[in-house]
């Protein structure tokens, strides 16, 4: 079933839809205002329905049915009281649980979302977008349509930028999109035009590597992991150039890897299924340029896409080879599965040399270790500056994309990577030595002279929740925009 979302004013979010959600805190769908809106019917007894649930951790709901009238249904959506200091305080995880069910079973619906203040929107927004996913090859109804609009009603009373709002979300669902995709749909060529199109509808200035002309540019990391896959691999420069830039210039890298299979250092049975979702990182910045394109960012980016396959074939990179990478340097490769981070070195090393941004950031689904690091939830971050780590921690509450400090220590982890033949390995001697932490120092290792601030965001964990992307990483790109 296809679905169009649209993010509306208050007042025609409560005129619309067959199903009516309101979903918020306890206190907040209690307001004069919310019962005003509802039909007198259910007013009657809202309280008593807002009152029998029960939140938890994850909210819980209630709904009633209606004879003859429309809405046919009111369901209610009840938030968690309480939120640590380590979660948003939107609570979007919980909108995305209760929404969920209720959604995917209705039909034109309209979700009433009761915020503490305006500034919860964009938090909110995505999290009830990742409540509808947006990909589907299933035969059943695939010709049938549907409408949702999201109301927002801010405690504080501030008006919610309904147009700001639907970018966010629309970005999110778009990586999201990406990430759900199979390889045998969005390969390495496929991703390159996706990028093509989405610049030549935005205006952004365009390049794009691929196949033998990487290993001719010395970008030895991206040929070495792609080459023997049947779609070759690809680096796509992206580049949003205001007429009259401010602030900071970004420099954003995704790890593009279309599917892993390990190369020949491969996966096993169950642990390959799924691995379509590791281009999770290249998803959020394509996603997220073309919504800072859209929101009329004044900063200049750069964004850069590590597009391969890592593939088993005549031509697949051994363990043992030594690869000559962009920054120069030499990697003796002693595992063909910890390949992101030999495209995504080539990635900031070419960003460094050709962009010198003011900051750089980094996106990948890099670590299993991540998720026994920082969780599911919350992505681990790695960076060199104090000033940055801290703002990326708030701006991660504020967006909905948590995240978490991991140590940022190189001469504890460059020693991990020592190799007899080549300048360093590519995979950790030690896996009990902070693994998620020493893969980001891999990527460091190539940043050369960089002066900059640099981010590392591992969001091997956050990027997917139950078989489906979510598109996590977009809301956190463009919230750092903020007033920088």
């Amino acid at each position: 079933m296809h679905t169009d979302i649209h993010v509306v004013e208050f007042a025609a979010a409560v005129k619309s839809g067959s199903t009516r959600i309101y979903v918020g805190r306890r206190d907040l769908l209690l307001s004069d205002q919310i019962i005003s809106s509802l039909p007198v019917v259910v007013a009657n007894y809202w309280e008593k329905m807002v009152n029998g649930c029960i939140p938890g951790d994850a909210g819980s709901s209630s709904g009633t049915w209606l004879d003859g009238s429309k809405p046919s249904q009111v369901v209610v959506c009840v938030l968690p009281e309480h939120c640590s200091r380590h979660n948003s305080p939107a609570r979007p995880h919980a909108m995305t649980h209760v929404l969920k069910a209720h959604i995917a079973a209705s039909g034109d619906t309209s979700v009433i979302c009761v915020l503490e203040n305006a500034s919860h929107a964009h938090a909110a927004a995505v999290a009830i977008g990742r409540a509808i996913p947006s990909y589907t090859r299933k035969s059943d109804g695939k010709d049938d349509s549907r409408s949702v609009r999201i109301g927002f009603l801010a405690d504080d009373e501030k008006v919610v930028d309904t147009e700001s709002a639907q970018i966010h979300l629309d970005a999110a669902r778009f990586a999201a999109r990406l990430v759900d995709m199979p390889a045998s749909e969005l390969h390495t060529t496929a991703f390159a035009d996706i990028a093509r199109d989405m610049a030549a509808k935005t205006g952004a200035d365009i390049q794009v590597l691929e196949a033998e002309a990487l290993a001719h540019a010395g970008l030895g990391g991206m040929w070495g992991v792609g080459k023997a896959a049947v779609h070759p691999p690809t680096m796509v420069v992206l580049e949003h150039r205001p007429d009259q830039p401010i602030g900071k210039t970004y420099g954003w890298v995704g790890k593009g890897i279309v599917y892993d299979t390990g190369g020949l250092s491969i996966k096993s049975k169950t642990g390959m299924p799924g691995m379509k979702m590791d281009m999770g990182g290249a998803a959020a910045v394509i996603a997220a340029f073309q919504a800072a394109v859209q929101l009329n960012s004044q900063h200049r980016i750069i964004a850069i896409l590590c597009l391969a396959e890592n593939s088993v074939g005549p031509e697949a990179t051994r363990p043992d080879d030594v690869l000559t990478m962009y920054s120069g340097l030499t990697v003796e490769v002693n595992n063909t599965d910890a390949e992101g981070r030999l495209v995504l070195a080539d990635g900031v090393a070419y960003m460094n040399a050709h962009y010198k941004p003011d900051v750089i950031i980094d996106l990948a689904t890099l670590t299993g270790a991540q998720l026994v690091a920082t969780g599911q939830r919350h992505a681990g971050i790695v960076c060199n500056d104090e000033a940055l780590e801290a703002r990326t921690v708030r701006v991660g509450r504020e967006s909905g994309d948590l995240v978490h400090p991991l140590p940022y220590c190189p001469e504890f982890f460059r020693k991990e990577f020592k190799s007899v033949v080549a300048d360093m390995k590519n995979s950790v001697k030690d896996r009990g030595n902070a693994q998620s932490s020493c893969a980001a120092q891999f990527i460091a290792n190539h940043l050369g002279d960089y002066a900059g601030e640099w981010l590392h965001v591992d969001l091997a964990g956050p990027a997917w929740q139950g078989e489906r992307g979510t598109g996590f990483g977009t809301n956190l790109l463009l919230g750092l925009l903020d007033g920088q």
